[in-house]
């Protein structure tokens, strides 16, 4: 079972820093793929698109790295709700767009919801599976131990 939990760990991370290698080369191209979906104001658009592909680095290399996998993994359990959501939405709305996943611009569909669900039940089990972080060394960093 370990093993099993070892391999989406680093699968699921392995997937997430293949993604956002993917987008980092045209970032105008994922910024405007955020645009599509029109639930972003036009003015953070740019912001947003750099967050979500910085998350998607740094959650990636932690839980390949098995360097707090639970938090990197429901970090990115929340980021595929998200998309999820905005995706759903976007398609109840009738809006034609590029899903902006994998740096692709392949349309999205109710499928691309279904995927990204499954993801997410995904990241969520690889939570469940992986420990918690190490209690901090100092009790002025961990309010749980402050006096």
């Amino acid at each position: 079972m370990k093993l099993l939990a070892r391999a989406a760990r680093i699968i699921l991370g392995a997937l997430f820093l293949w993604a956002s290698v993917t987008k980092v080369p045209d970032m105008a191209a994922f910024a405007e793929s955020v645009a599509n979906y029109r639930i972003v104001p036009p003015s953070l658009v740019p912001v947003v698109a750099a967050a979500v592909v910085g998350v998607e680095i740094l959650a990636g290399v932690a839980l390949m790295l098995n360097v707090w996998a639970r938090p990197a993994a429901l970090l990115l359990a929340g980021l595929l709700a998200v998309f999820t959501v905005g995706l759903a939405s976007a398609l109840a709305r009738g809006i034609d767009l590029a899903c902006g996943c994998f740096g692709g611009t392949d349309a999205a569909t109710w499928w691309t919801v279904l995927r990204d669900l499954a993801l997410l039940a995904w990241a969520l089990g690889v939570a469940a599976s992986s420990p918690s972080p190490p209690p901090s060394p100092s009790p002025a960093l961990d309010p749980a131990r402050a006096p």
